[in-house]
């Protein structure tokens, strides 16, 4: 079975109460989730009218927290995206109220020397093998914006809302800067906000995702309460995801928790159902992929929101 004790020695009783469900579904049920990067959450309102359901985990995109966005240097599209995406945790403290689970997504435009999209490798001079040195301004740099983003953090830690959080997503990757060096880098910088939020800023709320299949760059067992992936299929390609999670739990022998952090189009509930694949939850990617059938078919997606494997909100328990 897998691990339900939290990797963080101080963390909240509503952490420990998450994965506890988390593992008890393992293997039992799948938690039916959705990105979202707008205020006006057009994915929910899509599931809503196809399903008549919500899914029981809402994605939440803080990209337009960065501190460090160059509006001087970017484009009408990234311009666009900051500003449809500020002030959306005011729909993350709706859905609390909703008592659904929540995991934020953050595009980190860098720290320094970025321009556009910052968060894209391409689009800036920041070296993150420099940030993990102590004494260096990139280093400084890295450390404010860590910072910056825990106080905006701290609110839920003080209304004990446990959260999903999947820092440096796609590590595996170099399209992103805390990628780009190489998976060491990427494995040192995780290390150092794990040691941050925890020890000084005491973000004791926080279920720690690490999000990437190579074994080679796993962070760690001491800093990681669920494993993740993030997966893109073809067009209306609907699986139990076996392989890809076989692939997954090579980069540990511990028994962690595993999801799927991203995805493009949605696992087959039928499939998951008879093979029982122990994926906890899985998040659907915003735009075309959760508000529209170019991925998912509606009737692909209905199926899957009324069966009886689908966790979906009206079926989750109050863990918080």
């Amino acid at each position: 079975m897998p691990n339900a004790v939290p990797c963080n020695p101080n963390a909240s009783d509503e952490v420990k109460a998450v994965l506890r469900y988390l593992n008890e579904i393992s293997g039992r049920g799948i938690i039916t989730g959705q990105h979202t990067q707008t205020n006006r959450q057009k994915e929910l309102l899509y599931i809503e009218q196809v399903t008549g359901k919500l899914p029981a985990l809402c994605g939440f995109e803080l990209l337009s927290y960065s501190p460090n966005i160059n509006k001087d240097n970017s484009s009408e599209e990234c311009l666009l995206e900051i500003e449809e995406n500020r002030n959306t945790l005011d729909r993350a403290w709706e859905w609390a109220d909703r008592k659904g689970l929540i995991t934020f997504t953050w595009h980190w435009f860098s720290p320094l020397g970025g321009w556009d999209k910052a968060f894209y490798s391409k689009n800036t001079t920041f070296d993150a093998s420099r940030a993990v040195m102590e004494g260096t301004e990139e280093h400084q740099a890295l450390i404010a914006d860590m910072d910056h983003m825990a106080v905006i953090l701290k609110p839920f830690c003080e209304k004990r809302i446990p959260i999903l959080w999947r820092p440096f997503h796609e590590a595996e990757g170099d399209w992103f800067w805390w990628g780009h060096k190489g998976p060491e880098v990427a494995k040192q910088l995780y290390r150092i906000m794990y040691d941050r939020y925890t020890r000084v800023h005491a973000l004791n709320n926080l279920i720690w995702v690490w999000n990437s299949p190579l074994v080679e760059g796993y962070v760690g067992d001491d800093v990681t309460d669920v494993i993740s992936r993030d997966l893109y299929p073809a067009k209306h390609c609907h699986t139990d995801l076996k392989p890809e999670y076989e692939e997954l739990v090579q980069i540990t022998r511990a028994p962690k928790l595993a999801a799927l952090g991203e995805i493009g189009v949605q696992p087959s509930m039928k499939q998951l159902s008879l093979t029982r694949i122990p994926w906890v939850w899985y998040m659907i990617w915003s735009n075309e992929f959760g508000a529209s059938g170019e991925w998912t078919s509606e009737e692909e997606l209905r199926e899957a929101y009324q069966h009886e494997y689908a966790i979906t909100l009206d079926r989750l328990p109050a863990l918080y």
